[in-house]
């Protein structure tokens, strides 16, 4: 993407403002040479055991952080469950605030970020004149048609994008150019395919950050052959199913909608592909210290496929290009957002109590039970319903003796 500041230069820093010429840089650096072909078979093995060793180590690392996310969605109440506590046929109902929260979230920020004219709007910085107004206008007619006819997956993206955010807190996009496509791509990335180092405070001074790539084995095959990735053999049996793939959120996720994955077409699994933004230092290197690379892993047989730089090469300074763009609803204590399962997971919690507790206490006082002697006995084994009056064997005592009500309370006002 190419920012151009229409203001005199002698008022603007030049610290501030990056002018690009040219090409654009990630296209640039997409289309460079796989460094991994010139590397040898045992420097890249210990490349990869490293970076997937890493990669591991801050999966683990938010493992807490992941089951409280886990134990949010249980909350939403988007499963229809019957339960047998405390007893069977017990309320099973949730208090619709997250997702009722979530769901107005979702309606206003997408009316605000996608209105009807198109997303796009420009602002002249410095001195207006009739041909930056003009220019101006193209550029926003153009972005727009962009966005809303090209860009086919850019709404639902943005559509599942600001449902998933206030639920969870944080969420990422993927913007680059595909060569294939020949246009850019905003793609929606949930935060369980992206995983950062545990020491990272945000994306542009983090050292190392993983993009999870679930690939099919035709479209790995195919890039293999255009040369992006390097042309070794996998084999088919070393494809993971879609089961052994996914992280703990994944499989909650598909549990609530009642999703299974399908493991019974062989071609159906894929390969995982850890496409990992990390400062290295390759081996015979003329170079110093580590510098950004982006390196992508087969993780279930620890190949690299590739290796690429992800700065430019007139760079003196070597920074790191961006992909990704993180967005946060609230901001957290750490890398990640807050979202409502952190803030109104407790307060959700208690409102479902109390609705559970109203409804039995409101069952019960409807449909009491008890106890009856053994001797009496009553035709029928249904609750007597309005207006009937149903026979009763008794002892000829009074049968308020023979049939004593457990003590069930009304609803409390209190609740």
């Amino acid at each position: 993407m190419v920012r151009q500041i229409n203001e005199p230069v002698d008022q603007v820093s030049v610290e501030e403002v990056e002018i690009i010429i040219g090409d654009d840089p990630i296209e640039e650096v997409q289309q460079s040479e796989n460094l991994a072909e010139d590397i040898d078979e045992e420097d890249l093995g210990e490349i990869a055991s490293d970076l997937v060793s890493a990669y591991e180590s801050d999966l683990q690392s938010r493992g807490d952080w992941e089951d409280t996310i886990k134990k949010g969605m249980d909350l939403l109440g988007l499963k229809l469950e019957e339960i047998e506590n405390p007893f069977p046929g017990a309320c099973s109902a949730h208090h619709p605030l997250m997702i009722e929260a979530a769901v107005q979230f979702h309606a206003q920020a997408l009316k605000e970020l996608f209105p009807s004219n198109g997303p796009v709007k420009t602002q002249i910085v410095g001195e207006r004149t009739k041909d930056i107004e003009s220019q101006a206008e193209r550029v926003k007619d153009f972005m727009n048609y962009q966005i809303t006819e090209q860009m086919e997956e850019y709404f639902d993206d943005l559509d599942q994008m600001l449902f998933y955010l206030p639920i969870v807190g944080s969420c990422f996009k993927k913007v680059y150019y595909d060569s294939e496509l020949e246009r850019p791509v905003a793609k929606f990335i949930p935060v369980t395919d992206f995983v950062v180092s545990t020491n990272t405070t945000d994306l542009r001074t983090s050292g190392r950050y993983t993009h999870v790539i679930r690939m099919e084995g035709n479209e790995l095959k195919k890039r293999q052959v255009n040369g992006f990735y390097r042309d070794i053999e996998l084999m088919e049996e070393d494809r993971s199913s879609e089961s052994t793939s996914m992280t703990g959120i994944n499989e909650k996720i598909q549990s609530i909608e009642g999703v299974k994955p399908s493991n019974t077409y062989a071609k159906d699994a894929r390969f995982t592909l850890l496409e990992m933004h990390v400062d290295l230092e390759l081996p015979d290197s003329d170079k110093e210290f580590a510098c950004p690379y982006i390196v992508t892993i087969c993780k279930e047989t620890n190949d690299v496929l590739s290796i690429r730089q992800n700065f430019r090469d007139e760079d003196p300074k070597f920074k790191r290009l961006q992909y990704f763009v993180h967005y946060k609803f609230l901001p957290g204590f750490n890398f990640y957002g807050l979202g409502y399962v952190h803030l109104l997971g407790n307060l959700q919690k208690t409102s479902t109590t109390i609705l559970r507790s109203l409804v039995d206490a409101g069952q019960f006082a409807n449909l009491p039970g008890g106890f009856k002697a053994r001797g009496m006995r009553v035709d029928g084994d249904q609750p007597v319903g309005f207006g009937e009056f149903r026979d009763v064997e008794g002892y000829g005592d009074d049968i308020r003796k023979s049939i004593v009500p457990l003590p069930f309370k009304e609803p409390s006002q209190v609740l």
